[in-house]
């Protein structure tokens, strides 16, 4: 009998409520049962978030910084199971699981490292004739309670994105995980719960608009939202005058310029692109190589790309893994054929087997298919030939979305033209667009977001300034 989850509201675990199988997509073989959060609960874990500010806004800065490192240290001596978990619950291979839980650990440790150095300032006012003998100081103050509505592709880093960040302030959070991986979460909470006062996190599991309450209470100070654009543009709309950060995913581009190094752009590329099948926000969808290098990177492209290896999540050897499910596969496998029938051609894949989804290179794509204006987040990748750089740059902005991209290029003069005209919110260069640390800011502009992530900027979002003249 596989463990039963129960959900967190404040630090009291509660089961015996209505249930849900999660199953590993690979084989359908059940990882957990977890327990579904009820209207009740989600007005307890705020009115618990509410109560706990007025102590939590005034914690001292080394007993946060303690509580995270705590978190970081225990998530490190139960990496083990942290992994096999993501593994199981995400159909994702144990190698990148292992990855993200070791960026867990880092993003709490970072967290710890930042509550000590929450920005604040000092300065004369007598710039001015009236502000003579007078000076100002700003200093950071918590939001209060924050609502976190997790995805599915990074269920354990996504979520210590913003529950690490907020704690770091001082503000209470309660997370709303994916409904398709949330027991890493929920294996989080049980750590989590050790080292804070009750209500500074609630983890609660529920369909998405059993959430919206939370979305639109006032007691609520900000939503941080990761998943897609539909969804996140509505929460702004009902979200009222709180605040929200969004990360929306994108499709986005990678430009191989004429003087780089293509044995080290393709390694990079082949994992930017089919890494976790594509189901990352910053996946490699389009990718623009110089003509000099198109046939050679195209053709030793295709053929890595064929050698990719399948297998269960817990084999060390596989590479490409299921999707989360069958019907993702199904939309990947429909994107594809849509875009053969309007003209494209394809040089590998395109084949489906319930959830698996092979690894698909396309050419001869247009603007208008979904394959390439679309956010995919399947393991389809684009391939086009350009000339002139000025012209590449206007082919990756064609795009609705605007969250990363990357640049392979030794050419000083193009890599900061990429950088002041690329319609992103970063730019990579001699790495793919799939590249991200957990300190650096993170975010799109467009349809890819509003605000930005890692963990000082977050903390910066869950803070609000305050004046004093002098």
């Amino acid at each position: 009998m596989k463990k039963e989850f129960p959900i967190y509201v404040g630090n009291t675990a509660i089961k015996n409520l209505k249930t849900k199988e999660i199953k590993c997509s690979f084989d359908e073989n059940l990882v957990g049962i977890i327990n579904l959060a009820e209207a009740k609960h989600i007005e307890s874990a705020i009115e618990k978030a509410s109560k706990i500010f007025q102590i939590s806004k005034k914690m001292p800065t080394y007993e946060r910084a303690k509580i995270l490192k705590n978190i970081a240290t225990e998530i490190e001596n139960k990496s083990n199971n942290f992994s096999k978990i993501l593994a199981l619950e995400c159909a994702k291979n144990i190698n990148f699981a292992r990855a993200e839980v070791k960026r867990a650990i880092q993003t709490f440790t970072i967290a710890s490292e930042e509550c000590k150095r929450i920005d604040g300032e000092y300065f004369n006012l007598d710039t001015t004739q009236k502000g003579k003998g007078k000076f100002a100081l700003v200093k950071r103050f918590p939001i209060g309670p924050v609502l976190g509505i997790s995805p599915f592709n990074f269920p354990l880093n996504l979520v210590a994105h913003k529950m690490a960040p907020a704690l770091a302030v001082g503000n209470p959070i309660i997370i709303k995980p994916s409904s398709l991986a949330p027991i890493s979460s929920l294996l989080l909470a049980e750590i989590v719960v050790k080292y804070v006062p009750d209500g500074m996190i609630s983890i609660l599991p529920c369909a998405g608009k059993d959430i919206e309450s939370a979305v639109r209470d006032a007691r609520i100070k900000m939503v941080s939202f990761t998943g897609s654009p539909p969804v996140g543009w509505q929460l702004k709309k009902i979200c009222g005058k709180k605040k929200i950060c969004l990360e929306l995913g994108g499709n986005s581009g990678l430009i191989i310029d004429k003087d780089c190094n293509i044995e080290i752009a393709l390694e990079k590329a082949i994992i930017g692109s089919f890494a976790y099948v594509g189901q990352v926000c910053i996946h490699t969808q389009r990718i623009y190589v110089h003509k000099k290098n198109y046939d050679d990177f195209l053709s030793k492209f295709v053929e890595k790309a064929k050698n990719l290896k399948s297998g269960h999540p817990l084999d060390e050897k596989g590479f490409l893994n299921p999707m989360i499910t069958e019907q993702e596969a199904i939309r990947a496998e429909e994107w594809t054929n849509d875009a053969v029938k309007k003209g494209a051609k394809i040089l590998c894949g395109g084949k489906r087997n319930g959830a698996n989804f092979s690894a698909t290179i396309l050419t001869k794509t247009t603007p208008k298919m979904k394959v390439e204006c679309r956010e995919v987040f399947a393991p389809i990748v684009t391939i086009k030939e350009f000339e002139d750089f000025n012209d590449v740059i206007k082919m990756v902005n064609n795009s609705d979305y605007g969250l990363q991209a990357g640049l392979f290029s030794n050419n000083m003069k193009n890599i900061f033209y990429a950088f002041e005209n690329l319609e992103v919110g970063g730019v990579v260069i001699n790495d793919t667009p799939t590249f991200r640390v957990d300190q650096m800011p993170y975010g799109g502009i467009k349809n890819s977001g509003f605000g930005r992530e890692g963990v000082k900027y977050t903390m910066q979002e869950m803070t609000e300034m305050k004046l004093l003249v002098l």
